[in-house]
């Protein structure tokens, strides 16, 4: 009976992008940013440079050019240019949470826990969540791969893998850019790059920077209280790159970078939202959310032949989060939290690629290792005033071994075959947590162990020397199959089928027992889609649709109950289908239409929490129905420059913020339908003159103010006489200036 659904999905997609193909007859792509000389734009989604009408992958691509031009300023603003990806989180932009076709980490909040949907910067994997919410400059594209990307890409890609690409020297002339701009709320922007060429076709060096400083974005009417949302970074890069000669290339990079904007703000305590408007809150304790994060890393290419070439990519990074959060939207202290961790992380990547006599493979081998250090804080309402400290160190390994590879069976006609076999080992260990005394400013005074106590919180004496450990140890086959075929028109039908896998998790908000502290399974999907896409007419169109099917087991989710205890558990079962569709229309020079649409079906076949039987609810920040579309118009040229017009609109269907959907645990005080967000439409716009050399751009974001939520938690169903909810940023706008050289 599953295939009844998938079939139809697939029909549906394939319909609209036909009737979109009887609009024009084929011809070359036009140029755009990122591209290569014939007009195609290049990517490297399958570990080497291809045509992204080539890639028998539902994969899109945004130049970095582009993104500016779409008020896409950071990472957690890219749902509103991908079908099918959201974008949440508790923290407001810090530790975003990457959900692509209904696959993310749900509920879970804990910084121990890996992405579904792998982050990677020039191909180096990105561990720590917190590095995620990244201010986007300098880059030469982005890359967004949905689906899992389990051979090439590795562990913990179940959903997706989204690899931003900087740009890298030149080895000829010099160029740059600085732009400057200014918003309301009194922010200022800043952003450039220099690139010098130290020896011709020989050495380059480029250097990239870009700051960001402003009131918060929702009021706080407390008196001397701070604003919530605002915003304060500072991040740079600097990367080398040296061509010794034509066979070798080495690219150098190092990065730093640095956010120091007051903590999202919270809509909880109901007797304290009386009176106030959507973007204004009550709040007594607005925190900073301090995140650091830097890295080095090297890139060496070596050629051995027309055919053969090796790669080398090692990394090490490292950072920290200090996330001050009250979590309850009150002028009064019931639930303060302090986030804190840090992190490092190392990892080797070894690759051949091999191109010749009907075969394309790629293959290699990976290790990487990452840490992570955890204190956090929570004040409760307990009586007297008081908590709970934890402190654990998380450290995890990872080996790998992959190959793939595009085979010709006939003219036209690719079979692609890949595997990759993974090891993990996860051991968490030198962990305890106390129950203390003490206000949100007072020192802690401990009284009681919880970690490792296996029964209820403050029932085992004060032990300081107590701790507890844990280890597991997984393996993994994943691989792809896939079979495509090109027509003379040079469009591209391809049918795949892969498979992913994340690494079995240990839960990181087990803090007032011992006993709720273990690991569970790894995650696992079974994917089987099929696809379309290429050109017609020209500069007329370009084209993508894609239909899926998963088959989605274990996922894993943050369980809240009274106490408050957190578990980690397991969905068991879990169906994922739908279809999306991108398209570029130029009817004429000067104007481009852009225009995608996700459709999603998402259930629980299986799942059971606190008692309440979910099976049929919706999985979490899974909307059925997603769409964006706008245009650029080069309206007039006037004093040798162009001015153009570009206006888009993102819509997203209702989703729920919880597996519960509106559905209450028996007996508990639970309120669920508060946690969704019904649907909406943002529409954004932006007005420019541009020549060769200067920009100049006017901008609005959420031109209509649209009030919507970005995130919800459970609480009550945890004790707390209300729920926590983000609210989204108001409206936006502001201008800016361009320089290029």
């Amino acid at each position: 009976m599953a295939a009844l659904p998938f079939a139809r999905a697939l029909l549906a997609a394939l319909a609209v992008s036909t009737s979109t193909l009887a609009m024009a007859q084929e011809g070359p792509l036009p140029a755009d940013d990122g591209s290569a000389s014939d007009g195609d734009i290049v990517v490297t989604a399958q570990r080497r440079e291809q045509s992204l009408l080539d890639v028998p992958l539902a994969v899109t691509a945004l130049a970095g050019d582009r993104l500016s031009e779409r008020g896409i300023t950071n990472s957690a603003q890219l749902g509103d240019a991908v079908p099918n990806l959201q974008i949440n989180s508790p923290y407001g932009d810090t530790q975003p949470n990457f959900s692509l076709r209904g696959i993310g980490v749900a509920n879970e909040y804990n910084s121990n826990q890996a992405s579904p949907v792998g982050v990677y910067l020039d191909d180096v994997y990105l561990a720590p969540r917190t590095s995620h919410g990244m201010g986007l400059f300098d880059l030469d594209r982005i890359e967004v791969l949905r689906g899992p990307q389990g051979t090439l890409f590795g562990r913990n890609t179940t959903g997706g893998a989204i690899n931003f690409i900087t740009k890298k020297p030149g080895l000829s002339g010099a160029n740059g850019y600085l732009q400057v701009g200014y918003a309301n709320f009194d922010t200022f922007t800043a952003q450039g790059a220099a690139e010098a060429t130290l020896a011709e076709d020989v050495a380059g060096l480029r250097l990239a920077v870009n700051y960001a400083k402003g009131d918060g974005q929702i009021k706080n009417i407390f008196p001397g209280g701070r604003d919530a949302a605002s915003v304060d970074t500072l991040q740079g890069r600097a990367s080398l790159r040296l061509k010794p000669s034509e066979t070798l290339d080495i690219v150098l990079r190092a990065y730093a970078g640095r956010d120091r904007g007051t903590q999202a703000a919270v809509h909880g305590l109901a007797p304290f939202r009386t009176g106030l408007g959507f973007f204004e809150t009550n709040e007594n304790r607005i925190g900073d959310n301090r995140t650091d994060a830097w890295g080095f890393s090297g890139n060496i290419s070596l050629e051995l032949s027309d055919t053969l070439s090796l790669t080398s990519i090692t990394s090490y990074d490292g950072g920290k989060q200090d996330l001050q959060q009250a979590a309850d939207g009150a002028p009064i202290d019931i639930l303060d939290i302090n986030w804190r961790s840090r992190y490092r992380q190392f990892s080797q990547e070894l690759r051949a690629n091999y191109e010749g006599d009907g075969i394309a493979f790629v293959g290699g081998l990976f290790y990487g290792w990452d840490r992570n250090i955890t204190d956090n804080r929570f004040n409760l309402p307990l009586p007297p005033a008081g908590g709970f400290f934890q402190h654990y160190r998380q450290v995890r390994k990872s080996y790998a071994v992959f190959g793939q590879a595009d085979i010709d069976l006939a003219d036209r006609l690719v079979l692609t075959l890949g595997a990759r076999y993974t090891k993990d080992k996860s051991r968490y260990d030198d962990a305890f947590a106390y129950l203390f005394v003490g206000g949100v400013d007072d020192p802690d005074t401990p009284i009681a162990t919880t970690v490792p106590c296996p029964g209820v919180a403050g029932t085992c004496a004060y032990d300081p020397a107590a701790r507890f450990a844990l280890a597991d140890t997984n393996n993994a086959l994943t691989g792809r199959i896939a079979l495509s075929y090109t027509f003379d028109s040079g469009m591209l039908l391809y049918a795949s089928y892969n498979r992913g896998y994340r690494a079995g998790a240990v839960n990181g908000g087990g803090y007032t027992s011992s006993s709720g502290i273990g690991y569970i399974k790894p995650e696992r999907v079974n994917a089987y889609e099929v696809g379309i896409k290429g050109r017609a007419g020209g500069r007329l169109l370009t084209y993508a649709a894609s239909a899926f099917y998963y088959d989605y087991s274990n996922q894993q989710l943050q369980d809240t109950r009274a106490g408050p205890v957190s578990f980690l558990v397991n969905a068991p079962s879990s169906e994922v289908y739908g279809f999306e569709v991108e398209t570029t229309l130029r009817p004429v020079d000067g104007f481009r239409i852009d225009a995608s649409l996700g459709w999603l079906h998402s259930k629980y076949k299986e799942l059971t929490l606190q008692g309440a039987d979910l099976s049929g609810n919706s999985l979490p920040f899974a909307p059925k129905l997603t769409a964006q579309l706008g245009f650029e118009w080069d309206v007039v040229d006037v004093s040798g420059g162009t001015v153009t017009f570009a206006p888009n609109m993102a819509y997203s269907s209702r989703q729920y913020f919880s597996p519960f959907n509106a559905i209450n645990a028996p007996g508990s005080p639970q309120v669920n339908s508060e946690l969704q967000q019904g649907a909406n439409a943002k529409v954004n716009a932006s007005l420019s003159w541009s020549n060769d050399a200067l920009t100049i751009r006017a901008f609005a974001n959420n031109i209509f103010e649209r009030k919507t939520y970005g995130y919800g938690l459970d609480l009550r169903g945890a004790g707390f006489p209300y729920n926590f909810l983000v609210p989204s940023a108001p409206r936006t706008y502001g201008v800016s200036l361009r320089h290029s050289f």
